[in-house]
């Protein structure tokens, strides 16, 4: 009974390696049980099924976030409130210069004591306070991308966080990635088997050594105590669902009868093309022991 359930399973695997179930023989019409109706195929019963060790997997209709896993960099506030307010200061600079030469301007128009000469160093001044203000606002796009897009009241939120030590501020590496087509929805992060969530800002942070990984920007609100700048972590960046359909780890026919599944590239260890269990078992039940043991032979086993 065992050499016969093993002879029974081998077959079961070399069918399923055939290219296509027609280039097994037919059964003859006079081995087909009177009951059968016509056109009907017959099926393994749940015993037989067992007896002779065949799974049949089920696909299950599912839908799950999309996952990225990162390596995550807790930044220096230092270098986001240092280089913020350089912006800032530069801009304040920016203004006053060109409000010192509209002065200028207008009591050398009037010939009210302004020269020629502090007309042109106020001139100067003010191109000077420009290209401070465009040196430091492209350092702060380049560094801080997500922060750029946000508006001025919440940006300055964002700052006043940090800064008051209520906020930290992450850069979650993918290595190896150049691109982001769109930022993860949320990220959970790895404590110490604590899970920590934060928040996304978006894509694009200060780069950390010499990283040239794409990256996105986090803000972690309720950190765990001891946490702070130079720690790194693992981060799963998750992103919106997806829908699709679940299959068992472990190689398994599919039964194509009882649920549709999409033909295309392989997955994972599967066949390319679904097995319908019923149709193998009716061309196996045709076969005789000679003809097994010649099916056998020509798949090299």
């Amino acid at each position: 009974m065992k050499l016969q359930t093993r002879s029974f399973a081998l077959v079961m695997t070399i069918a399923l390696a055939l290219p296509s179930p027609a280039s097994i023989a037919a059964p003859d019409d006079d081995d087909k049980p009177d009951s059968a109706a016509a056109g009907e195929l017959p099926a393994l019963s749940v015993e037989q099924q067992r007896a002779a060790g065949v799974v049949v997997a089920h696909p299950v209709n599912t839908s799950a976030a999309s996952r990225e896993e990162a390596i995550g960099f807790v930044l220096d506030p230092l270098s986001l409130i240092t280089e913020a307010g350089e912006a800032d200061a530069s801009a304040a600079a920016a203004r006053a210069a060109v409000a010192e030469l509209e002065r200028v301007r207008g009591l050398y128009g009037a010939g009210a004591g302004a020269s020629l000469k502090a007309l042109q160093a106020a001139q100067a001044e003010q191109a000077r306070a420009r290209a401070q203000v465009d040196i430091a606002s492209a350092k702060f796009a380049m560094n801080w991308p997500p922060l750029v897009a946000m508006s001025a009241p919440e940006r300055q939120k964002l700052i006043d966080r940090v800064a008051a030590g209520k906020s930290l501020l992450m850069r979650a590496d993918l290595p190896g990635r150049h691109i982001l087509a769109q930022a993860p929805d949320k990220a959970l992060l790895d404590v110490e088997g604590i899970r920590v969530e934060a928040s996304v800002l978006g894509v694009g942070a200060p780069s950390s050594g010499d990283a040239q990984a794409v990256a996105v920007l986090l803000e972690v609100r309720a950190a765990p105590p001891g946490f702070g700048p130079g720690a790194r972590v693992p981060v799963a960046l998750l992103g919106a669902p997806r829908s699709g359909v679940a299959v068992p780890r472990d190689p398994a026919p599919i039964d194509t009868a009882i649920h549709g599944f999409p033909s295309g590239r392989p997955i994972t260890a599967y066949a390319n093309r679904p097995v319908n269990v019923a149709a193998l078992a009716a061309q196996l039940n045709g076969l005789s022991d000679n003809e097994k043991a010649q099916l056998a032979a020509a798949a090299g086993f």
